[in-house]
């Protein structure tokens, strides 16, 4: 069967359909950083996006998707955080259920976020297998439509639609580096520079302790992610097929980073750009100031991807 891939045409789609909902989020820069760096740092702030984080854009395309008979059944998925409260977020504003099962492990933070946005939380043991076989359960037994947190072409270009602005409110840049987890944003990041900035290479950044996206681009076969021990938690999926064959056609690079660095960068945006930001936000920023010589004199985009961040964890 094949893969449905989304181009720059249902990314332009997306952008309308999800304007009325969504912030269009700033752009920022840092002296301080560019000085660190060599380079100059664009930032697309979708830590400040409605529910702190660019799943909101996916999530709204697919749910103001749906026909009416279909979005009445409600809306379900499975999520550890940013896209269980987009998706929540984004059923609640169109007048529909949302069913969302989280893995007990999820931070309470966005557990507690979910559950203030209306949806009933389904929990689940934290591993891939528990979350597939109780969503599958839910949606059985609510007729709910599945919105996957990236698997899903509707998802992909609404995510994409982060690039689409941060393109056209830069101007020109070489290069953009997003986070990677499950592959929506880059996805959609790189359709998106394929398209409105052909120049621009589209890199991603992942921690080391879950370079199953790294490691699959390097040998070009999808390797799944494994036991990921790392304090990026919303960077722990796997690529799927979909984000796995954009991302081979249109990435440059995935860059490791330790949690070291992403605890030192953290650090950097909180004292100098008083920006809240989660861990898994900073990677790519992580991955720049370690890698000075090869980015400086660049003009970078950088996509901050959340802002959702768990107070009662020591990072500091």
């Amino acid at each position: 069967m094949a893969i449905t891939i989304p181009g720059i045409d249902d990314l332009l789609a997306a952008h309308d359909r999800i304007r009325p909902f969504v912030h269009r989020t700033p752009l920022v820069t840092c002296e301080t950083l560019d000085r660190m760096t060599g380079a100059e740092l664009v930032f697309k702030c979708e830590n400040l996006q409605k529910v702190g984080a660019f799943k909101y854009r996916g999530a709204t395309s697919a749910v103001q998707s749906l026909d009416d008979a279909t979005a009445a059944r409600g809306v379900a998925t499975h999520s550890s955080g940013n896209h269980a409260q987009a998706l929540s977020l984004a059923a609640r504003t169109r007048g529909i259920p949302a069913y969302v099962v989280m893995p007990t492990s999820a931070p309470a933070v966005k557990r507690d976020a979910v559950a203030g946005y209306g949806a009933e939380i389904i929990p689940c043991e934290p591993t891939l297998q528990a979350r597939e076989e109780t969503l599958a359960r839910v949606v059985a037994d609510t007729g709910a439509h599945f919105v996957h947190p990236y698997d899903d072409p509707r998802v992909i270009a609404g995510q994409g639609t982060a690039a689409l602005e941060l393109f056209e409110d830069a101007g020109p840049l070489d290069a953009v580096i997003t986070p990677v987890g499950g592959g929506g944003l880059l996805s959609g990041t790189a359709i998106a520079a394929v398209h409105r900035a052909p120049g621009c290479r589209v890199y991603a950044a992942e921690p080391e302790g879950a370079d199953d996206a790294a490691r699959s681009l390097a040998g070009g076969v999808l390797v799944p992610s494994v036991d990921p021990d790392t304090i990026c938690d919303g960077l722990l999926t796997s690529l799927s097929e979909r984000t796995f064959a954009i991302i081979r056609a249109h990435v440059t690079g995935i860059v490791t980073v330790s949690d070291d660095a992403v605890v030192q960068a953290l650090r950097l945006v909180y004292e100098r750009m008083k920006l809240v930001v989660e861990p898994s936000a900073v990677v790519g920023l992580a991955a720049l100031l370690t890698r000075r010589e090869a980015v400086a004199g660049r003009r970078i985009g950088v996509v901050f991807s959340g802002g959702n961040v768990d107070l009662s964890r020591p990072w500091f």
